[in-house]
């Protein structure tokens, strides 16, 4: 595996808008840094800064205070063209191209080498046939953009941004729009990219379920606290995730790393049994109020048998049937 260096460092960023009125900051103080062959997610509220971070870093808008290296350069220093050669960029926005070809869409990633006209020599053609097959949508080269799923159309961006031969690629909420399969292949593919090409990928989501079982890195963005980074098995253990999006009804989960609905609980029952079918039966119990305890000796008693379920008298053949009996024959 190869060694992984900072190819992004960020010293004491003010993040925000210029206007007429003045300035806007929207973050401050943020002192980090981006690693090649690593996934990272931007995690935090609406309204935290995730798009502004990410339009400042690629330079779309300007710092309001602090410097920004792009592989140990000013990014003050680059030119639109030399940035081009260094910086991918997938933006959340929904394509209205038509006419193209997947091919040819993939093709533009090559623009930064191939001049105004375009003209693709055998390397660029090569190039474009590797980031294709590297995103496995080789089925869909001859397809017309305007054809594509959503999914699929975010598969050949990446393709495109792969074209464009960058150590670093941005995106900017990738996985918006679509099913959560096609969430979950994209997010193993960015990751797989970092990994087996040691690219620098940094992107916002609000997939934060993803994100926490994906991710190498999170950098938890908001307002008040800037930026706080780490693992997300590190800022588990250290109660940073907790913290950060604590709300009323949602608990996260220590043990398993992920975030759990709270459910409000009414009353206790004794659930008894093991396995899978014990398992969600508590699962639907507590979906409806109802806390689980195998040691409440004066509760009603629960008993999760092989082939049903025994409610004190009555028997249930499923879990629907089991909750019908609790909610309605007031057991």
């Amino acid at each position: 595996m190869k060694k992984k260096e900072a190819t992004i460092r960020i010293v004491n960023l003010d993040t925000g808008y210029h206007s007429k009125k003045g300035t806007t900051v929207i973050t401050r103080g943020i002192s980090a840094s981006l690693y090649s062959g690593e996934l990272t997610c931007l995690l935090g509220p609406n309204g935290a800064g995730k798009s502004t971070l990410l339009k400042t870093l690629t330079a779309f808008l300007p710092p309001v205070k602090g410097d920004i290296f792009i592989e140990n350069k000013p990014l003050n220093e680059y030119s639109d063209s030399d940035l081009s050669k260094v910086i991918g960029v997938v933006l959340t926005e929904k394509l209205s191209l038509s006419n193209m070809s997947v091919e040819e869409l993939v093709g533009m990633g090559r623009s930064p080498y191939t001049g105004f006209w375009g003209h693709m020599n055998e390397n660029d053609r090569r190039i474009v046939d590797e980031s294709i097959a590297l995103v496995g949508i080789d089925t869909l080269r001859g397809r017309m953009v305007q054809t594509l799923s959503d999914g699929e159309r975010q598969k050949v961006m990446i393709a495109k941004a792969l074209a464009q031969e960058t150590p670093i690629i941005f995106l900017d909420e990738p996985t918006a729009f679509l099913d959560y399969p096609s969430k979950v292949e994209i997010m193993q593919l960015l990751q797989r990219l970092a990994r087996e090409k040691s690219k620098t990928v940094f992107l916002s989501t609000h997939d934060l379920e993803l994100a926490l079982q994906i991710a190498d890195k999170v950098w938890l963005l908001d307002k008040p606290h800037g930026v706080t980074i780490g693992t997300p098995e590190d800022l588990s253990l250290n109660g940073d995730l907790s913290k950060y999006f604590h709300r009323d009804g949602v608990v996260f989960d220590r043990e398993s790393g992920l975030f759990k609905i709270s459910h409000k609980i009414d009353k206790t029952v004794r659930l008894i049994g093991e396995g899978i079918r014990f398992n969600m039966v508590k699962k639907a119990l507590a979906r409806i109020g109802i806390a689980s305890d195998d040691c409440a000796s004066d509760a009603m008693i629960i008993k999760v048998l092989d082939n049903g379920y025994q409610l004190n008298d009555k028997v249930a053949d499923s879990i629907e049937h089991l909750l019908d009996i609790l909610l309605n024959d007031h057991v």
